[in-house]
């Protein structure tokens, strides 16, 4: 009797254990879950406005902000490239064969003027520096020899002839010297130190070395393809703006150009236009503007492509974001907070539009707050609110 029921009864025990042990286990969780504020529904003032009340979860993924008027670009954004400035830029090579036997610097390092890069043995210079000094001592024999014949002669001890001898042989050594000098100044025109057969090839200006072809033990020639360093400032470079035939007329020079780059994202750089390209290329038909950008943070790099927007003279407009534009059709719109959790929608009118942002003239006032995150959200809410009603 008593075996006939334990069975039943542990069974039994053993699931109410299992389905208590189970409501304990949820119960925080859905208790958590209960704490959870749901998302609440905005309340529509207007065909194009949405109010939300405060605290609810939709505002924490809409962003807006006051955006001030600016200058805006002739046109759309225009291709462009980085490159050295040249005025501060040195290519460093040597104009003599040699072999370079120590290196002092590598790409990346701050030099300053003078300072010494690489040093080269160069025969060259030693049989010029040989030249030179042999014809000096010949120079000073011949001058000696000068200078005691002139008493001699002045008394009839040596012949007129041979006095005049001597004077052709001392212009002759000048000569000489003036030669050997002018052949070792052509073999060093920038000056640079030399011990024997030893040259020490230095930096002519302050700045960062960019480039380096030298390495040990190379052959170096006058005609080497790539200078041996490229020295440069990197805070200031040369931007090359592809220009199209039709703002031609339009560009000046000294006009101002906002720079945009992929590597910056919402970063703007700023140049001015120095020279307009005198020429059309055939192919692309566009000509070359050259602008002097600066880098006071050396963020932008030679032979980077970025985004150039020459700007106007005159007139204003607000660059907004392109994650704050929303278009239906050929038109564009913004949201503007109107109050804190109020958004208005709001047709604008598009001067330019760019990688990154776009100018907006009619349709914005400045210093209003635009939504700049989010506004894909909220142009969902209207648009579906407006479906349900038709």
């Amino acid at each position: 009797m008593n075996k006939k029921w334990t069975v039943p009864a542990l069974s039994g025990f053993f699931i109410v254990s299992c389905a208590a042990w189970f409501l304990w286990a949820r119960s925080p969780t859905e208790s958590r879950a209960g704490t959870e504020r749901p998302p609440q529904p905005a309340t529509q003032l207007g065909a194009e406005t949405l109010r939300y009340p405060e605290g609810a979860a939709q505002l924490t993924m809409i962003q807006a902000r006051a955006i001030l008027p600016s200058r805006v670009p002739l046109a759309d954004v225009l291709s462009a490239r980085v490159t050295y400035d040249e005025d501060v830029t040195a290519r460093i090579g040597v104009g003599v064969s040699g072999r370079i036997v120590d290196i002092k610097v590598a790409p990346g390092d701050t030099v300053k003027a003078g300072q010494v890069l690489a040093e080269i043995d160069s025969p060259d210079f030693g049989t010029a520096a040989a030249d030179l000094d042999k014809a000096r001592a010949d120079e000073e024999r011949k001058r000696l020899a000068v200078e005691r014949a002139k008493d001699l002669v002045s008394g009839d001890a040596i012949p007129v002839k041979e006095w005049e001898s001597l004077q052709s042989d001392l212009a002759q050594a000048r000569a000489e010297t003036l030669r050997a000098g002018q052949r070792l100044k052509n073999l060093n025109p920038r000056g640079l130190a030399i011990s024997g057969q030893r040259v020490k090839l230095t930096s002519p200006i302050d700045g960062v070395v960019t480039d380096r072809t030298a390495t040990p033990a190379l052959e170096v020639s006058p005609g080497m393809a790539a200078p041996l360093f490229v020295v440069t400032d990197p805070k200031r470079l040369w931007l090359m703006i592809d220009l199209p035939e039709k703002l031609l007329g339009r560009v000046r020079l000294k006009s101002d150009v906002s720079v945009e780059s992929d590597a910056f994202p919402g970063q703007q750089f700023s140049a001015r236009i120095v020279q307009l390209g005198q020429v059309v290329d055939v192919n692309t038909r566009r000509a070359t503007a050259r602008a002097v950008l600066a880098n006071p943070r050396t963020e932008l790099l030679p032979e980077m492509f970025v985004r150039a927007s020459v700007l106007q003279a005159e007139g204003q407009g607000v660059r907004v974001p392109n994650s704050a534009i929303v278009n239906h059709g050929v038109y564009a719109y913004l949201f503007v907070q109107e109050a804190p959790g109020e958004f208005h929608r709001r047709k604008v009118a598009l001067l330019t539009q760019g990688g990154d942002a776009s100018y907006v003239g009619e349709g914005l006032k400045g210093s209003e707050l635009v939504v700049v995150k989010g506004a894909l959200l909220l142009d969902a809410e209207l648009t579906a609110r407006a479906g349900d009603k038709s």
